[in-house]
């Protein structure tokens, strides 16, 4: 046995009897938590712990810096850059077990929950107390995981990001110190902005045990409903007539006609096979009204149908549940595949035209590519449906998804508006951020000095 092998093996021997059967070398459970929802094949880690409180974390990564091991962060396993990919082995930190809601300040309108919360449990939980957690990526996340990618969704267009709505974070440190960044005050200006460096640090810079979070009370009144449009670019321009002129809805999604027909037959909805809007209104029952009528003027300027409302709630549930299943639901169209799914985000003036030129790119593609998006705020995405046993398919993929970006980069915009980087758009992180890339080492450098938190992300 040479002295790397003998050191590893002391660090599981190390593991075990702190943790017992919460510490597993079991090859299917290894093999599980070697990739996410991503079409990167699997990169399983040497072993799997699962820790249950902030102090258990820190004894796990100074047993790791110790052992000069690389730790990965997972949460559920839903990123789709790769990010919870065990590129250089190491041990994987699954913090399904912290899943406590630790507080909930009714009056203040905050929380504070452990990161192996799942948005839904959270939003069940807050139910009754008239509260919401709006951020809606649709996978069923951890909140540290959206954390961890900066995750956006459904209902940006009004409330924001992650990067909004985290107010503090407990994060243990790659030497295995444990920090506090921010708090539960709604602005500060007391030193550099840690809570933000951390969100959309994918991993790479510490663990997050504890978030504290921005909640909001629920409406008086909601509605939704589906419009039809005869093509992408008059529903492109409803969006951004809608936004420029300071409606405020709750939500505004794309979906063209590919994703419609594949949305149809997997949630056994009746849409209409065209390009199609989403919408979603929050408020008092006049206001809610008012937005409504107001969208609706706009939609029909542009060729718009007829509103399709879902009044009930089980009907806008189950609209919006068709909605967030687009990914499986164009993963259905060719069994057996997988999935790149790609994002970029856009100033809202240029948002036309880079989905015009995206779709015109995707009517060559020999594969099914549905394209949607939370277009309220310039985030459109692609996923191309490829036979993983098929290199010129991902070859492909791969040369319009850079096509994607450029564009979007050209205009203004950026690689991903909440995917993250990951393994799978770290040349485009470079191209974009330039100089800005150094800074970012530099970063890494200082905080990760031995280079073991999630390890061949990013950069």
């Amino acid at each position: 046995m040479n002295h790397e092998t003998s050191r590893f093996a002391a660090l599981i021997s190390a593991l075990q009897s702190r943790f017992g059967d919460r510490a597993s070398t079991a090859r299917p459970l290894r093999e599980q938590h070697g990739k996410g929802e991503s079409w990167h094949p699997i990169d399983a880690p040497d072993a799997v712990v699962f820790p249950q409180s902030t102090e258990e974390v820190a004894q796990i990564v100074a047993l790791c810096a110790e052992h000069r091991t690389p730790i990965i962060p997972f949460g559920a396993g839903t990123s789709l850059e790769g990010q919870v990919n065990a590129v250089a082995g190491g041990i994987c930190v699954d913090l399904s077990q912290m899943n406590k809601i630790v507080a909930v300040h009714v009056d203040d309108l905050d929380c504070t929950v452990q990161p192996g919360v799942m948005r839904k449990q959270l939003n069940a939980y807050l139910r009754d107390q008239g509260l919401f957690f709006p951020i809606d990526p649709g996978a069923e996340c951890t909140i540290g995981g959206m954390v961890a990618t900066r995750a956006s969704g459904t209902n940006a267009v009004r409330y924001g990001t992650m990067r909004e709505n985290v107010l503090g974070l407990t994060v243990v440190l790659p030497s295995g110190e444990v920090v506090k960044t921010g708090g539960r005050a709604r602005k500060s200006a007391a030193g550099y902005d840690l809570t933000r460096l951390i969100v959309g640090s994918e991993g790479t810079l510490g663990i997050v045990t504890e978030i504290t979070l921005r909640l909001f009370g629920i409406s008086e009144a909601t509605a939704a409903a589906t419009v039809g449009f005869e093509t992408v670019e008059s529903a492109v321009d409803t969006v951004i007539a809608v936004i420029q002129s300071g409606i405020s809805v709750a939500r505004i999604e794309l979906m063209d006609e590919v994703s419609v027909d594949a949305v149809n037959k997997f949630a056994k909805l009746n849409l209409p096979l065209k390009p199609t809007l989403f919408l979603e209104f929050h408020g008092s029952a006049s206001g809610v009204k008012e937005q409504a009528e107001a969208v609706g003027e706009i939609a029909s300027s542009n060729g718009g149908a007829e509103f399709v409302w879902a009044d009930k709630t089980e009907d806008r549930t189950k609209l919006w549940e068709a909605r967030h299943n687009a990914y499986y639901a164009g993963l259905a169209l060719r069994p057996n595949a997988k999935g790149l799914v790609t994002d970029v985000c856009v100033p809202i003036s240029a948002l036309a035209r880079c989905i015009a030129e995206t779709k015109a790119d995707l009517k060559a593609c020999s594969m099914p590519a549905p394209l949607l998006g939370h277009v309220g705020d310039g985030n459109f995405h692609v996923c191309f449906i490829i036979d993983p046993g098929e290199p010129a398919e991902l070859h492909e993929a791969e040369r319009l998804h850079d096509r994607m970006v450029a564009r979007a980069q050209a205009a203004g915009g950026t690689c991903t508006g909440e995917h993250g980087i990951g393994l799978g758009k770290k040349s485009h992180l470079a191209s974009e951020a330039g100089a800005g890339v150094a800074v970012m080492k530099a970063i890494k450098a200082a905080i990760d000095p031995l280079g073991i938190m999630n390890p061949g992300k990013m950069f």
